[in-house]
């Protein structure tokens, strides 16, 4: 069976980051800034960053609409921080002005931005995540968390008492940025996702 060619949104953030993950558990990685490589994978992930400048460059380049489109047809995808915010349905301090994060939908959920605080509140913890057996090393970095979720979505792992990993279907949210740890289960649980195994 050949490699899953997943793609990393390559707008802005921890791209080098997820292409290093994905090849590390045996994923095809490819960037993705474009809609004729958007519609060449099998999955994508959302990564941190910015999301009101995610959302702002997705929605320039042509491509909010045609992502929309794919997630609603059972397109994988997977979401660290400021890709959990757009996977979501509703986004709680979404920005002002030009700049607002609009969701994508991929997941039915309420996601608050920056709810874990400011830069300067960011932390590192070890957290259960439902299906591994030991704790993942969770990095927080002006992090999201999910204060609401539908009948359909899996809480995976919570932190202060809020959701903080999440699936519905096809699509993976976390809070924390798995990508700058040397732990790369939540890669290989999307990338088994993708290839049906989980």
């Amino acid at each position: 069976m050949s490699a899953p060619r997943i793609g990393v949104l390559a707008l802005q953030g921890d791209v080098r980051e997820h292409l290093g993950a994905l090849s590390a558990v045996g994923a095809d990685p490819v960037t993705v800034r474009n809609r004729a490589e958007l519609d060449s994978v099998d999955g994508l992930i959302l990564p941190g960053g910015e999301s009101t400048t995610i959302s702002y460059l997705l929605d320039e380049l042509g491509l909010a609409d045609p992502l929309r489109a794919r997630l609603a047809a059972g397109m994988p995808a997977y979401g660290a921080c400021a890709g959990m915010i757009l996977l979501a349905s509703e986004i709680l301090d979404a920005g002002s002005g030009t700049r607002v994060a609009v969701p994508l939908g991929g997941v039915d959920m309420t996601v608050r931005r920056n709810a874990f605080g400011r830069q300067v509140d960011s932390f590192e913890d070890y957290l259960s995540v439902a299906g591994f057996d030991d704790p993942v090393h969770a990095v927080f970095i002006r992090a999201p968390w999910v204060e609401r979720v539908g009948a359909d979505v899996t809480v995976l792992a919570r932190a202060a008492g809020h959701p903080v990993a999440v699936r519905q279907g096809a699509v993976l949210a976390t809070s924390f940025h798995p990508e700058v740890t040397a732990d790369h289960r939540i890669h290989a649980l999307f990338v088994a996702i993708v290839t049906g195994r989980a």
